[in-house]
């Protein structure tokens, strides 16, 4: 692994060389993403994520934000992350790798991998989002996961389906675990989420500590077989379709930017709006490897992103993490994205409160939400 980043070093553009000068301009990455949940009108009064289809935003990877991240400023790199594997000083401690390093080991690994389209993509991830509750004065935190699952045709006119299955709440620590039992240990809780990406008005739902069944339902495409965001609804053929340069990339997804942010109306920057275009595409979406190997070299063109070092995903499994910092009203928070170099694919996304504001009762270091993907791949095979 040593030598292919040496060599992947040695090949660097000079454009991608960390030390050279960069345009301030350039200097923005969009991780702003709020999503609200919706009630599922077959059972008033119980909570269910808004359901995740490719079509919708950026798919899974694109709605990880439960908090409304509203429009924000993002904070130059540097700083550590609590809980981040980093280098140390003694004998044996190994440097972390620069974020462009990352990006185009990634890249070449990406590049790589087989591509054989069946009848479906079938993605599968899991997303957890981190609440606060309890009454004023003993206040505890807990983690909901949902698993999500979407097979999407290859082909015009094909059945979709997406999958659903709520895995259950529970408390986020030992010591919120402590706090949950003092409180009589509830088996629900009253959230509050934004009506819409980056709005301050929320609206309350239950979330269970039991999981619930798992739910399968066919899906119509939007009209013309539009079936992901970039930016725009696209066509399968669309997406399959996209450059594979990556300058040619940029400006085939630049087209559609429109000042705002992805998900709202919430202004973004171009390199803001690039960069969750981006994540979504490397993330969710069936793309040739040849283009998946250009959009992490785009990403890598964009100077704000930073590296993390090795660190583990909310499933267990190691790689290695970039990151951008964001500052908000609620503090800085750091948006991440986990990829696994020896193979070129991310595995997880992840917004984490690096420095909360004053009265924010996030603590840092706590992870607010994240979207694991468990597996992505084309099969011949439907829901069963």
């Amino acid at each position: 692994m040593n030598d292919v980043l040496r060599t992947l070093r040695e090949a660097r553009p000079a454009e991608l060389n960390p030390d050279a000068t960069v345009d301030a301009d350039a200097r923005r990455a969009e991780l702003a993403r709020a999503m609200a949940a919706d009630v599922d009108p077959a059972t008033p009064g119980k909570a269910m994520r808004r359901r995740v289809r490719p079509m919708w935003g950026l798919g899974l990877a694109g709605a990880v934000a439960a908090g409304a991240l509203v429009a924000a400023t993002l904070v130059a790199p540097g700083g550590d992350e609590p809980g981040a594997n980093r280098a140390g000083g003694g004998p044996g401690a190994e440097k972390t790798l620069d974020a462009k390093t990352v990006l185009l080991a990634a890249a070449e690994k990406a590049n790589g991998q087989t591509d054989t389209p069946r009848a479906y993509w079938h993605h599968v991830a899991i997303a957890s989002h981190t609440y606060t509750v309890g009454k004023a004065g003993a206040r505890y935190a807990i983690v909901t996961r949902d698993r999500q699952e979407t097979w999407t045709p290859s082909e015009p006119g094909g059945k979709a389906w997406n999958g659903r299955q709520y895995l259950g709440a529970k408390p986020a620590t030992a010591a919120d675990a402590e706090a949950w039992r003092s409180a009589g240990s509830p088996g629900g809780f009253d959230v509050r989420v934004p009506i819409s990406p980056g709005s301050t008005i929320t609206k309350p739902f239950t979330v269970e500590v039991e999981p619930g069944p798992v739910e399968i339902r066919p899906s119509t495409p939007a009209e013309g077989g539009k079936v992901f965001w970039l930016g725009r609804n696209v066509t399968m053929k669309d997406l399959r379709s996209l450059p594979s340069d990556a300058a040619r990339l940029k400006a085939e997804l630049m087209r559609w930017y429109e000042g705002h942010g992805t998900e709202g109306d919430v202004p973004a920057r171009p390199g803001e709006w690039l960069y969750g275009v981006a994540q979504g595409l490397v993330m969710d979406m069936p793309v040739r490897p040849e283009v998946r190997a250009a959009a992490f070299r785009m990403l890598a063109g964009l100077p704000s992103v930073k590296s993390i070092g090795e660190v583990t995903d909310p499933e267990g499994r190691t790689g290695n993490a970039i990151a951008v910092d964001k500052e908000t009203p609620r503090g800085v928070i750091r948006h991440r994205m986990i990829i696994d170099l020896s193979i070129g694919t991310a595995l997880a996304s992840q917004n984490i409160m690096l420095k909360p504001a004053s009265g924010e009762e996030v603590p840092a270091g706590r992870a607010m939400n994240s979207v694991v993907t468990i597996s992505a791949e084309w099969t011949d095979s439907p829901p069963r």
